[in-house]
């Protein structure tokens, strides 16, 4: 699934490589961007007021919201969980991307559902318990 998307977040965005290091604050829960983020080499943890939500490994994509809602909101932080290489692609870039690749509308639109499905699991799984 990923290598359509990434090829595309390269071809099609800033190709602005970035590296972090580990520790390393990518962007905070709030602030007003218009980027979107590939994982070429890292780990990278989500955080929702400073509590950890989620991994996005080599090969996934993070930081969408900010560049689809009108707020250009972070609902969440990002920090580098090891040395990583991102690669970034702006709002104008994204758009252009998903209009002339389908392929890779639908492969960020599946990555997002994976990643909703698999924090409604551990939702379910707390309020449960």
């Amino acid at each position: 699934m990923t290598s359509i998307m990434m090829n595309t977040v390269q071809t099609y965005g800033k190709t602005v490589e970035k590296n972090y290091k580990a520790g390393e604050v990518i962007f905070q829960e709030g602030a007003v961007e218009l980027s979107m983020f590939g994982v070429l080499e890292g780990e990278v943890e989500m955080t929702l007021q400073g509590k950890f939500i989620e991994t996005i490994e080599a090969g996934g994509i993070f930081g969408i919201g900010a560049i689809v809602h009108s707020d250009h909101q972070r609902a969440s932080s990002a920090i580098a969980k090891t040395d990583c290489k991102l690669v970034a692609m702006d709002r104008e870039h994204f758009l252009f991307a998903v209009q002339q690749t389908p392929m890779f509308a639908l492969e960020v639109i599946q990555n997002y559902s994976d990643r909703y499905r698999s924090l409604k699991a551990l939702y379910e799984k707390a309020i449960a318990e």
